[in-house]
């Protein structure tokens, strides 16, 4: 019965591996609530800064800051938002592709790029495929926190500001519901009206601004940039709770489906045993 005897530990082995993809699943779960609930509360207002500044880019305030003017610069600017941990399925390896993509695209048009990681999975690989990493923040833990995000962050606002870099994008992978995550890599500078391209012609927009508009738009460019690293990252967050509760609920039941199919062959390894030694009684019940 040695092969009996393996079959069993197999069993074990993956019974035990079942109750941790349990554990992790039910974890990742109560996560994903707290995670989707914090993502959901800042949406109106990242929503509402970037529709702001969106307006701000078409209007003509007398004063420009310096992230509304583009440059010639040859470097472009990654923010790559990813999670600090794995199991959780194809998210970072679908956002980590997307940039992949654009990198080529822009080494074909002659450019360079800088990165800021957010996340050890992001960090891991730019350093792989030799990308420059300027700044890093990871062991963000369940919680994003903004006076950990907005340091290595502002390298890039700093570099841009002296027209060193050409554009900056911020990748991050955003939440639609528990079961769909997108992959997302949108322009955080220079400041585009393209969200509000169906508003432009019906009217224009302009400000009163009090006390001057320096004040007033260099605060709001701060905000604006804060508030969308901040969502990203929630967004990020509450769509790795999602995919690894989704991934350890798939490998639970892949685990049971494995039981299964090792207990049919004990089963069979047994009876087979348990034949043979009966056929050995009777023939040599019958030689005596």
């Amino acid at each position: 019965m040695a092969a009996g005897k393996e079959i069993r530990g197999k069993i074990k082995s993956v019974e035990n591996t079942k109750k941790i993809t349990k554990a992790m699943e039910m974890v990742a779960a109560s996560k994903m609530r707290k995670a989707q609930e914090r993502m959901r509360a800042s949406r109106p207002y990242s929503d509402k800064i970037r529709n702001i500044t969106a307006n701000l880019s078409q209007a003509n305030p007398e004063y420009t800051h310096a992230f509304m003017a583009p440059n010639d610069a040859k470097t472009t600017g990654f923010i790559v938002v990813t999670t600090d941990k794995g199991l959780c399925g194809g998210l970072n390896t679908n956002v980590l592709r997307a940039v992949t993509v654009k990198l080529k695209e822009l080494q074909a048009a002659g450019q360079d790029a800088q990165a800021v990681a957010i996340g050890n999975k992001g960090l891991g690989f730019l350093n792989r495929v030799g990308a420059k990493v300027v700044a890093h923040a990871t062991q963000l833990g369940d919680q994003p926190h903004l006076d950990k995000l907005i340091g290595p962050v502002k390298v890039l606002l700093d570099a841009y500001s002296e027209g060193k870099v050409k554009a900056v994008y911020l990748c991050y992978t955003k939440f639609i519901n528990t079961m769909r995550q997108e992959p997302v890599i949108e322009q955080l500078l220079p400041l585009t009206a393209d969200r509000l391209q169906a508003d432009k012609g019906q009217h224009g927009w302009d400000y009163i601004y009090e006390p001057d508009a320096q004040s007033v738009i260099d605060d709001l460019m701060v905000r604006y940039v804060e508030a969308l690293v901040y969502q990203a990252v929630a967004e990020n967050m509450a769509s790795e709770q999602s995919a690894r509760m989704v991934a350890m609920k798939a490998a639970t039941d892949n685990a049971g489906s494995v039981i299964g199919e090792l207990k049919l062959i004990y089963n069979k390894t047994r009876q087979a045993a348990i034949t043979k030694e009966l056929s050995e009684i009777v023939a040599g019940a019958a030689a005596v």
